[in-house]
């Protein structure tokens, strides 16, 4: 990844994620530091997806004995530790930064 696409990225995870500035972490460059910082925000809403997609296809699953009862229940699931472990790097970076 040349420098002009890592600040197109950074650029464009700015207008997704409105008011998600993240803290500038001690040691690392510029544009590291902000690619690292959106990338858990884009993971939070990778995970956030994923679990609402979980709780689709559990909405619309075959209710049946022999539909796939376990697969949403796999979507969810790796939404919300998705969800939990970029936010606790976030949480642990910004104790760092701060």
């Amino acid at each position: 990844m040349n420098l002009a696409m890592a600040h197109e990225a950074v650029t464009f995870a700015a207008a997704v994620i409105p008011g998600a500035e993240p803290t500038e972490i001690p040691g690392l460059s510029d544009p590291v530091s902000k690619l690292f910082g959106y990338g858990l925000w884009l993971l939070i809403l990778a995970g956030a997806g994923g679990a609402g997609f979980g709780v689709y296809k559990l909405a619309v699953a075959d209710k049946s004995r022999n539909g796939g009862g376990s697969e949403p229940f796999k979507w969810m699931g790796g939404g919300v530790a998705t969800i939990l472990l970029a936010g606790s790097l976030i949480t642990i970076l910004n104790g760092i930064a701060g």
